[in-house]
C-alpha cells in the first residue's frame, strides 16, 4: 500500500490542552469530513507514518483530534506541522463522469485551438460562482471551472482538460 497515491487532506497546526490533543487545519469540505478517514498518514521529518485517530471533533470553527500515539502535550508537540494524508483508496467511490479535484492536478490543459496552455498546478475554491483552475505553462492561467462553457472536456484516461480559453487571455 505504500506505493499507493497519498492525498493530503489537512495539517496539524497547533496543540490543544495537556492530554495530547492537536488542532487540525482541514482541507476537506465540510471540514469535519477529515474525521471520517482513518488511519491517517502523517509526514513527520520527511517520513510517512500511519497513525489512527483515537478521537476527534469539531471545536469552534476548527477541528481537534487525539491520535493513538499522543497521550500528553509533549507527545502531541512532535506532530506539529505534519501534513495529514490518506490513501486514494480511502475516498468514497465515484461514477465514471465524476472526479476528485486531486485527479485534475497534473492534467494537460489544451484550448479549443489545440494549443497546450500548461498543466493544472492546483485549484482554488472561491466563495463566488465557480472554482478556478490554476494552470502553469509559459505563463500562469487562472481558468474558471465552468463546465460546458469554459471546461469543455475532462478526460482522465488521456490526462487532458479541453477548455474554451485563449492563450492571450489575461488574468
Amino acid at each position: 500500500m505504500s506505493a499507493e497515491k497519498r492525498i493530503i487532506i489537512g495539517r496539524i497546526n497547533g496543540l490543544y490542552g495537556i492530554h495530547g490533543w492537536v488542532k487540525i487545519y482541514s482541507y476537506t469540505s465540510p471540514i469535519t469530513q477529515i474525521l471520517e478517514y482513518s488511519p491517517w498518514q502523517l509526514c513527520l521529518k520527511g517520513q510517512w507514518q500511519t497513525l489512527s485517530m483515537y478521537e476527534g471533533k469539531g471545536h469552534g470553527k476548527g477541528i481537534i483530534a487525539r491520535l493513538d500515539s499522543s497521550h500528553d502535550r509533549d507527545e502531541a508537540a512532535r506532530l506539529l506541522g505534519a501534513d495529514i494524508a490518506i490513501f486514494r483508496s480511502q475516498l468514497p467511490p465515484i461514477s465514471e463522469d465524476e472526479y476528485y479535484w486531486n485527479d485534475l492536478i497534473g492534467l494537460t490543459v489544451i484550448n479549443h485551438h489545440g494549443i497546450t496552455l500548461g498543466t493544472v498546478d492546483h485549484l482554488l475554491e472561491t466563495a463566488g460562482a465557480n472554482d478556478i483552475l490554476a494552470v502553469k505553462g509559459n505563463k500562469e492561467y487562472l481558468i474558471p471551472f465552468v463546465l460546458e462553457r469554459v471546461i469543455l472536456e475532462v478526460n482522465l484516461t488521456q490526462r487532458i482538460i479541453r477548455v474554451d480559453w485563449d492563450e492571450d487571455f489575461d488574468q
